[in-house]
């Protein structure tokens, strides 16, 4: 499919599920894949090539497979394809972390090693994060695919001495897709990605890539609500970290003060000023011992996100004013496109708080444009987007609504 085509589809997928009354949440969980992947489609991103597919959104749309891709042949069920683009989405990804990820090695079906460069494959991991990093989670999709089964087999057929590596790629990606799924509230499969990182992770012998792992996992339990899961996981390795000698080295800081960040992040959740407060006091000191913005496990930790982190936790908490406060004394430029989203939205989410209609707005698409993916399946912002269209009822601005309907965030 051309970027053309692309669009033409999605945007007939999306005319026809309005005029049945869904949403792109409904729509997704009748098909049984993600709202983000249904947002992906709509948009053009995501090219929907396999007949399946086709099928199952023509039949819950209430049209024929021609209706929705006029070009499609009328072929008997066993087709699998229409094209041969690779599938590029995170449901995709999910099948991949479904089952033992190389059960035919441990059977010994088949010892055949990969011959692709370690050099490569570090590279290749390196694209992962990066991708991650902006929320271009249709490309991150497909380069995880190409990728995390190479480093599965490898982990299980290369010579011992060459494993710890592998293991530490392996840490390293899967800390990339326990992110990803956190931003995409997909947090089974968020959960499992975590547990794979801190495996992978010990076997590598780096055990501060073992706690970069749990602060992933930490993060999981805050998106589940699940806070004192999310507290013990991080205090624990907190202590550990702290037990251990020679801790002032940068990637230790980093790590410590990342934990204090999480814990801080749960305690807001939970309605517990006096506890984030705290913990922001902690990230604050760990950064100012570190002295710069750093990115050791693309954790993109220094003093520029502890102040981003402590806007976010005053949203939380409901001090609006205190979070625009600190908002207009930061420059994210140094960061990723998502972390600066990650500012722009919790900046949006506090002119929401005040009624502030046009900053709100303006913060959001702001956002948006810097990162399309995080503004359109993040919660709170879609939550702050619906918000903000009722505030402002028949008089809404058309940048508002328009935003909406891409967010799919109108009631």
């Amino acid at each position: 499919m051309t970027a053309d085509d692309r669009r033409a589809f999605g945007a007939r997928n999306a005319q026809l599920r309005k005029q049945r009354g869904m949403n792109q949440e409904q729509l997704a969980a009748a098909i049984n894949r993600t709202a983000s992947w249904v947002s992906q489609v709509e948009r053009g991103v995501q090219p929907v090539v396999r007949l399946d597919v086709l099928r199952l959104l023509a039949d819950e749309l209430g049209v024929s497979v021609q209706t929705l891709r006029p070009d499609a042949p009328s072929a008997p069920a066993a087709a699998p394809v229409l094209g041969k683009e690779a599938p590029n989405d995170l449901d995709r990804v999910r099948l991949l972390l479904s089952g033992h990820p190389a059960l035919d090695v441990l059977l010994g079906v088949d010892r055949s090693v990969d011959a692709r460069d370690p050099t490569g494959l570090a590279a290749d991991v390196d694209e992962i994060w990066d991708l991650t990093h902006a929320a271009r989670f249709a490309e991150l999709g497909a380069a995880v695919g190409r990728t995390l089964p190479v480093l599965e087999r490898a982990a299980r057929t290369v010579a011992p001495e060459d494993r710890p590596g592998i293991h530490l790629l392996l840490s390293r990606t899967y800390q990339a897709l326990a992110a990803a799924f956190v931003r995409q509230d997909e947090d089974d499969a968020a959960w499992v990605a975590a547990d794979r990182a801190i495996r992978a992770a010990e076997q590598s012998g780096e055990p501060l890539q073992v706690c970069a792992g749990i602060y992933r996992l930490a993060h999981v339990f805050i998106r589940l609500r699940r806070l004192d899961q999310a507290e013990h996981t991080a205090s624990a390795a907190l202590a550990a970290l702290r037990a251990r000698s020679g801790g002032e080295d940068p990637e230790t800081l980093s790590v410590l003060g990342s934990l204090h960040l999480v814990l801080a992040l749960a305690a807001a959740r939970g309605g517990r000023r006096e506890r984030a407060r705290k913990e922001m006091a902690e990230a604050r000191a760990v950064a100012a011992r570190l002295g710069a913005d750093r990115n050791d496990f693309n954790l993109e930790f220094g003093p520029t996100n502890v102040e981003i982190q402590a806007v976010s936790t005053a949203v939380e908490l409901g001090d609006a004013g205190e979070a625009l406060d600190l908002g207009r004394q930061i420059d994210p430029s140094g960061l990723s496109a998502e972390r600066r989203s990650r500012l722009l939205i919790d900046l949006g989410r506090a002119h929401a708080q005040r009624r502030q209609l046009g900053e709100a707005v303006d913060a959001l698409l702001s956002a948006e444009e810097l990162a399309p993916e995080t503004v359109r399946t993040h919660v709170a912002a879609r939550a702050t987007i619906r918000e903000l269209v009722l505030i402002a009822g028949r008089s809404a601005p058309g940048e508002l609504l328009r935003l909406a309907e891409r967010a799919d965030a109108v009631e």
